[in-house]
């Protein structure tokens, strides 16, 4: 079977910077991969390449097999990448209920005079939503919630529900940039169940950037190491957590003498 995202030789350049150069991958379509690197290594960078948040100046993006060169990022949502951010993006005045609908936007079935008229079509698409809505929350124990307004919540449940609302638009792919940041080791460890969870249920493949190297090395069967915009590993955790470009790369070199 085709891998659900193939990057090949992808880089970009600010300005005369390099900032991500040659960088290839492969996802196999139920895997859960990681990439790591240090602080600034471009692995935000990668993620908006693939997102069309930023376009390659070289290289090719497959979706499924699919040549995204021409796609911007509502297509590329469209086509299956669904993605969270470092700082959180919720509609914070919205109901908690309201944001996963939000993601379903690339699945209404209704049209314009239907909603502006609430003929029935609209209210069966309505309960359709809420239903759905109702069902991915309960993936994080979330549905008692569905009505408080996104803003007042915890930052670990705003973190999950930007996750639901990721999952709300049908993606082949989910992109997680650091899931566990601000969580607490109780938290971290549910949110690595809910993942594989996520996973298992939906049989989608699951890429992300995280520093809690326990949740990496738990979770993940492939992962890429980026430095300086480049890849300097690719291997399973084991191959990853003894590799001495990957332990130079966060640690240092050793002096010699």
């Amino acid at each position: 079977m085709l891998p659900v995202l193939e990057a090949r030789d992808l880089g970009i350049n600010f300005g005369g910077l390099m900032a991500v150069n040659g960088f290839n991958m492969a996802i196999g379509r139920t895997e859960i991969a990681g990439l790591i690197g240090p602080n600034g290594a471009g692995k935000t960078t990668v993620f908006n390449l693939l997102t069309k948040v930023y376009q390659p100046t070289h290289g090719t993006i497959l979706l499924d097999g699919r040549d995204t060169q021409n796609m911007n990022t509502v297509q590329i949502n469209k086509a299956g990448i669904a993605r969270t951010f470092q700082n959180i993006r919720l509609f914070s005045n919205l109901s908690v209920e309201d944001n996963v609908k939000l993601g379903m936007h690339n699945h209404i079935n209704y049209g314009m005079w239907n909603g502006i008229l609430r003929l029935p079509a609209y209210w069966k698409s309505e309960k359709q939503a809420h239903e759905k809505a109702m069902e991915l929350l309960s993936i994080f124990d979330m549905e008692s919630l569905a009505g408080k307004q996104a803003g007042s919540l915890p930052y670990g449940a705003q973190r999950r529900l930007e996750i639901v609302r990721a999952l709300a638009t049908k993606p082949l792919l989910l992109l997680l940039d650091e899931p566990a940041a601000g969580m607490n080791p109780s938290e971290t460890a549910e949110l690595m169940d809910n993942i594989v969870k996520i996973r298992d249920t939906f049989q989608i493949a699951i890429m992300l950037i995280e520093h809690d190297m326990n949740l990496v090395m738990g979770i993940c069967e492939k992962i890429s190491v980026l430095n300086f915009g480049k890849v300097i590993a690719n291997g399973n955790p084991s191959e990853i957590r003894n590799n001495p470009q990957v332990i130079e790369a966060y640690l240092g070199k050793k002096r010699e003498g």
